[in-house]
């Protein structure tokens, strides 16, 4: 899909955001995306931190077998 653009496209998104946002604003909207990609990568390694548990603290027991029910 994305395959077929060229230097000229970006070029042209480029000056399309320009005359959307203005010049005056670029630099706040580029600070704002940084502050939520930054924000994003903290809860994405804090997610991590919680699924993979530690080395030391996971020790697996082997499960004992269960007792036959005694039969009638």
């Amino acid at each position: 899909m994305l395959a077929n653009l060229t230097g000229w496209h970006g070029i042209a998104v480029l000056a399309i955001i320009v005359l959307i946002f203005g010049a005056s604003k670029l630099p706040a909207l580029a600070k704002s995306v940084g502050q939520s990609m930054r924000i994003l990568k903290t809860e994405v390694r804090e997610l991590d931190a919680e699924l993979t548990p530690e080395a030391g603290s996971a020790t697996l027991t082997p499960r004992s077998p269960r007792a036959a029910p005694p039969r009638p």
